[in-house]
């Protein structure tokens, strides 16, 4: 499947892979902006303006931008996070000139007050949905406790009180500095032609404004360990999250890291899933690794009855501080490696999964690997790479934040947390 990239003169870059055999293309634009890119005063605005794209541009309404899609049979959506916001549709090759200009129409929207006002109100909404969603609510507060004063401890959907008062004009400023042409990459895979793909966006983007881009703070970052309970008396069941430092995504540290969390708490076969899930203590114990730009995090999380909280927080730390002293057996090692395998195979074998991983590899790293690198980087893990990892960025040291109708935990009293109502 051969690669190519292609930068125009204005900073936006143009990565594909093609495959003949595929019997669809996916295309993606990928803006390096989130969460951790705004200032306090815009907190939220990366999610909002991903809802305002959808309504409408000065060629099409926002029933126009909806109806293109379907009249093509795309399956398009798009997405917020910490550090991207992504637009992306899968579609049969000979749609691919209307896809890409839909997508790219869209990026250019119209913005308009009476289109934010009421898109606000949607947006605060969605804020007291999410309020009302426990493992959303904790998350959100646990990544706050432990990053502190740094961006990625943002929040994706902001607040009542900062999406409230932000105005149109702010978000027209942030727009403008952040969906820069060079702060993009389109990404596209599957069965296409790559000099008609890359006609195709140089026709639809070569005007796009350039601007100075960057992040800021993209340090590494360990927060201190401790425990903070909070708690809200109508949730049911009780929550539990524990976070840990972790290598960046340019790190290569980062393939022992994927390695060591399917092996610890993969949702199934893991150590975590049968010493807790299968036998039944907790409905839900998951191990996940975050590959940050600059500072990479674990995210260790526990789901179970409020009265079984204590003694599952215990088998959990044990575990952690097993694994911490004597890593993994090798056949866990062994069974992590294959299922990493088996997926990024899987998923590349999609015209969608292998257009999101190029676009994820480029945005982190600059970097191209194909297929056969990826697995090849996962093969050669070694037992000695998972004790390196360990030493550099230990998994028993974790900050912990529960949440759920628990008053007090391990001699800890809860701070109370409303309900936005």
């Amino acid at each position: 499947m051969p690669f190519h990239s292609h930068r125009l003169p204005n900073g936006l870059q143009i990565i594909g892979e093609t495959s003949p055999a595929a019997r669809s293309v996916a295309v993606g634009f990928f803006v390096k902006t989130g969460a951790r890119d705004e200032s306090p005063a815009e907190a939220g605005v990366s999610h909002f303006l991903e809802h305002m794209m959808f309504k409408g541009t000065a060629r099409r309404t926002a029933e126009q931008v909806n109806l293109d899609f379907d009249r093509i049979g795309a399956s398009n959506n798009a997405s917020t996070s910490e550090e991207n916001t992504v637009y992306y549709a899968a579609v049969l090759p000979e749609y691919l000139p209307q896809v890409v200009d839909v997508l790219a129409d869209m990026l250019r929207p119209s913005l308009r007050q009476d289109d934010f006002d009421t898109e606000k109100k949607v947006i605060l909404e969605e804020i007291k949905l999410y309020d009302d969603q426990p493992d959303s609510v904790m998350a959100d507060h646990a990544r706050r406790l432990y990053y502190k004063s740094h961006p990625l401890g943002n929040s994706v959907l902001g607040t009542l009180e900062s999406v409230g008062a932000l105005t149109r004009d702010q978000m027209y400023a942030y727009f403008s500095r952040r969906y820069a042409a060079n702060n993009i990459v389109v990404s596209v895979a599957g069965n296409f032609d790559w000099q008609t793909f890359v006609d195709l966006v140089t026709k639809a983007c070569a005007d796009w404004n350039t601007d100075v881009v960057g992040r800021d703070n993209r340090t590494a970052w360990v927060g201190e360990p401790g425990f903070h309970l909070l708690t809200r008396e109508t949730v049911q069941q009780q929550y539990a999250l524990f976070v840990g430092g972790g290598p960046p995504a340019d790190s290569r540290l980062r393939y022992a890291a994927d390695t060591l969390a399917l092996a610890v708490g993969d949702y199934t076969g893991s150590r975590l899933y049968w010493e807790l899930v299968d036998p039944g203590y907790a409905e839900s114990a998951d191990f996940g690794y975050a590959e940050n730009d600059g500072s990479g995090a674990i995210f260790v999380s526990l789901t179970c009855e409020p009265d079984n909280t204590a003694e599952n927080i215990q088998k959990v730390e044990k575990i952690l501080k097993e694994v911490q002293q004597n890593g993994i057996t090798d056949e866990e090692f062994q069974q992590a490696k294959n299922k990493i395998v088996s997926r990024i195979v899987r998923r590349s074998e999609r015209p969608m999964g292998r257009m999101m991983a190029l676009a994820s590899m480029w945005t982190y790293t600059g970097e191209y690997r194909d297929v056969d690198t990826e697995v090849t980087r996962f093969d050669a893990v070694t037992q000695a790479d998972i004790r390196a990892y360990l030493d550099a960025y230990p998994i028993d040291r974790n900050m912990m934040v529960a949440f759920g109708p628990l008053k007090e935990l391990n001699g800890v009293t809860g701070v109370p947390v409303p309900s936005l109502g």
